[in-house]
């Protein structure tokens, strides 16, 4: 049953920012997003991974392959995690200000939400890409611009605020 709810926000996240995708996003609680979005990255981290297991040179081909894991671990996949983490909050907050600026219903917890969604198009492209060429830093600023985009796309399909007299 899980893992048809994380299907689920794959295929609509893909479909973003159709309006029926970006509202049955917004269903989807926060606890799925956040372990969406904790194997997103691992999917993001195999390529690194499969660098680090065949690079043999260094202090690295010392270890045994499950300290290979550990370290890749501490010293990778949590860094890049609280980075994307705190690269969301820090999107999702320009975002409300946006949104509030343009008198949209949005608060802070459905744009983090909704960035961190648009971030699986520019991830998956990552991987696969990664995975036969070594990717340069530009991809991470057109992918940001991207989900910036997608975003501001996402703010224009909610209502306007009523304004009460």
């Amino acid at each position: 049953m899980k893992t048809m709810i994380f299907l689920q926000a794959f295929i609509h996240s893909i479909k973003l920012p159709n309006k029926k995708a970006v509202f049955k996003l917004n269903r989807i609680g926060m606890d799925i997003t956040v372990i969406y979005m904790f194997i997103l990255l691992l999917l993001v981290s195999i390529p690194s991974l499969i660098e680090q297991l065949t690079t043999a040179s260094g202090q690295a081909a010392d270890l045994n392959f499950l300290f290979l894991l550990i370290y890749f671990f501490m010293f990778y996949y949590l860094p890049m995690t609280l980075i994307v983490f705190l690269v969301l909050s820090i999107i999702a907050y320009i975002a409300t200000l946006f949104a509030k600026r343009m008198q949209r219903k949005l608060r802070f917890s459905i744009l983090w939400k909704m960035s961190a969604y648009t971030t699986t198009i520019p991830f998956i492209l990552y991987t696969v890409i990664a995975l036969i060429f070594p990717v340069r830093d530009m991809f991470l600023l057109v992918s940001l611009i991207y989900t910036l985009t997608l975003l501001v796309m996402i703010i224009f399909v909610y209502p306007k605020r009523k304004i009460r007299s």
